[in-house]
């Protein structure tokens, strides 16, 4: 019996759900056979095999979408699949006795009801956006089904039908409404009515199952947490130089039981994505932890760490995770800084060809600069940003000139005519650090605007009670560092050309060298996750949260009302990375992977 556990498992079930989906889809479209057709139609309404065909149709669609939430242990998505099983043997022999479908059909309810106490997690939260989304897709799906059911049974219509018509008639006819199309005999009009509101009424059930969801779960960072968060980043903000990044307004938080330490994170796609070290002290941070990774398990996400510190990553795995190391975080000592030296020689042509060009450095924290000075920086930023999507997550803090942010820093480029060529946003690091969030500049600024700024804001870090600069994050920086010695292996060599095709694309390559010219300390950062067999999921979920996917603008607008994707904000921000803009120039990096700071 032990193989009975083994495919009675969520993860099997799922796949087997998702096949009995597809099989049954594909059964539905299918012509039935003419003498088990017969054979039914003696025992039912004429009807009753076409609203049965549709029911199937629409019943393997919910079957294969139930398949992910399965895979999660999700309680409700057990329940649903197994009323849907059942009611698939039920279809399958009304559409025109079909036996087969019907045998698998059982098997997999019986494997359902087998593996019935591996399935406890809760529900996700109800969403205004899921149920969005949900119903475009219902509609859309009931309308494609519609037409392929009207195209491929056109035995009664009118011969000079066209798709349009069939297109109207499939619309029209989920709602219950005749359309366009001509039928010839009642028998087939009433056969087409049916068959096309019980797609209707099956796509308005699953809204209404998503639309009536309990609330609760997550919710984005409330004002009473933040200024929690805040007192926790005022005694222990220097332990972590992403700890001010917690504040970003669209994640939430989790406090551990002594309310000591906190989690972060935001739920993208089934993965409850945490990022950087937990938020306070670190004695307390196993409290915090198990919250979290108690809740993840408990809605059936699945957890990971976005740019975890070695600390925060011990942690981690004391509690069952992995950990893989992603690449190192660039951090500048002040007191160990100098331009002297031919390592420094680069930077030191770069700052003297902008002295030349008569450029000028200003720095100063937020709380001392005007609001005119605010809005010029906003706005240069917004006309400097490359491309209409704002990215990162993990390490930046999604907004610029917030009253609540005078404690961040404004480094500001300027020419001789005090026009403003490029700008770097920084956040505390506790009392005595900087961690870079922003970095933009015009697009014919002068070459070596960036190196200005920042050997600029070093200069200055004596005045502002600064002791230590965190810049931007050198994905798989090992590999580059240690592939181009003497010695290495075929398999670092074969990794690191792998990554300077890739370079290519993103620039990974570019984004170490620009963090090497400052001679940082590197620190290593690790992705921490629960399974290796989740990080595909893991994977994508990390691109959706720093916006290296996104949907389309169209799709965007539709799911979130109200809000707009415009070229150059600077207020949204996606997951993952200190933001940085080139816009060409050479030297400049503009992307390098999900949890990079540019």
């Amino acid at each position: 019996m032990r193989w009975w556990r083994h495919l009675a498992s969520p993860r099997w079930l799922a796949r087997l759900v998702a096949l009995l989906g597809l099989v049954t889809v594909v059964s539905a479209l299918v012509p039935a056979w003419r003498g088990r057709l017969e054979l039914v139609t003696e025992v039912v309404p004429a009807v009753a095999p076409a609203a049965a065909t549709a029911g199937a149709a629409a019943v393997g669609l919910l079957l294969i979408g139930l398949a992910r939430g399965l895979r999660r242990g999700k309680r409700r998505a057990w329940s649903v699949t197994t009323a849907l099983a059942a009611t698939a043997v039920v279809l399958h022999l009304a559409k025109g006795l079909d036996v087969e479908e019907a045998v698998l059909s059982a098997a997999v309810l019986a494997l359902l009801v087998l593996g019935r106490a591996q399935f406890v997690a809760a529900s996700g939260p109800r969403s205004g956006r899921t149920t969005v989304a949900v119903a475009v897709a219902a509609a859309a799906s009931g309308v494609v089904l519609g037409y392929v059911l009207l195209t491929a049974v056109d035995g009664g219509q009118d011969p000079a039908t066209t798709s349009g018509q069939r297109l109207a008639q499939a619309g029209l006819g989920l709602i219950g409404i005749a359309g366009p199309v001509r039928f010839t005999s009642p028998a087939a009009a009433s056969a087409s009515a049916v068959t096309l509101l019980v797609l209707g009424a099956v796509g308005f059930l699953t809204v209404l199952a998503m639309a009536l969801r309990p609330p609760g779960g997550p919710h984005p960072l409330d004002p009473e947490e933040e200024r929690r968060l805040r007192a926790l980043l005022d005694r222990h903000g220097e332990v972590d130089s992403l700890s001010y990044f917690a504040l970003r307004r669209d994640r939430s938080v989790l406090f551990s039981p002594s309310g000591k330490a906190a989690v972060s994170f935001r739920v993208v796609g089934g993965v409850s994505l945490a990022a950087g070290d937990p938020v306070g002290d670190p004695e307390a941070w196993p409290g915090a932890i198990r919250a979290w990774l108690d809740q993840a398990r408990g809605f059936g996400w699945i957890p990971a760490v976005l740019g975890a510190s070695e600390r925060a990553a011990a942690a981690y795995a004391r509690e069952g995770m992995d950990a893989l190391e992603l690449g190192d975080e660039a951090v500048v000592e002040v007191a160990d800084f100098s331009l002297d030296g031919r390592a420094m020689r680069g930077v030191r042509q770069a700052v003297a060809r902008t002295r030349r060009a008569g450029y000028a450095v200003r720095c100063g924290r937020m709380a001392g600069l005007s609001a005119d000075e605010i809005l010029a920086a906003r706005e240069a930023g917004q006309a400097w940003r490359d491309g209409p999507v704002e990215r990162g997550y993990s390490m930046a803090l999604g907004r610029f000139g917030d009253p609540a942010d005078d404690r961040c820093v404004l480094v500001r480029a300027v020419d001789a005519t005090g026009a403003l060529q490029g700008l770097l946003h920084f956040v505390p690091w506790g009392a005595r650090g900087l961690s870079l969030d922003l970095m933009r500049r015009d697009r014919n600024a002068e070459n070596g605007t960036v190196e200005a700024m920042v050997t600029g804001l070093l200069a200055e870090c004596g005045r502002l009670g600064v002791d230590r600069l965190s810049l931007n994050f050198a994905v798989f920086r090992a590999v580059f560092a240690r592939g181009e010695r003497l010695g290495a292996g075929p398999v670092l060599r074969l990794w690191r050309a792998v990554l300077l095709q890739a370079s290519r694309f993103w620039q990974i390559e570019s984004l170490y060298r620009a963090n090497a010219k400052y001679r940082p300390e590197w620190v290593p950062r690790f992705l921490c996750f629960d399974r290796p067999g989740n990080l595909s999921a893991v994977g994508v979920a990390a691109l959706r949260a720093e916006a290296f996917l996104t949907a389309p603008a169209w799709v965007s607008r539709l799911l979130r009302p109200g809000r707009r994707v415009t070229r150059g904000s600077v207020h949204a921000s996606g997951p993952g990375r200190k933001r940085r803009e080139n816009h060409g120039h050479p030297g400049r990096v503009r992307s390098s992977g999900p949890c990079e700071r540019l």
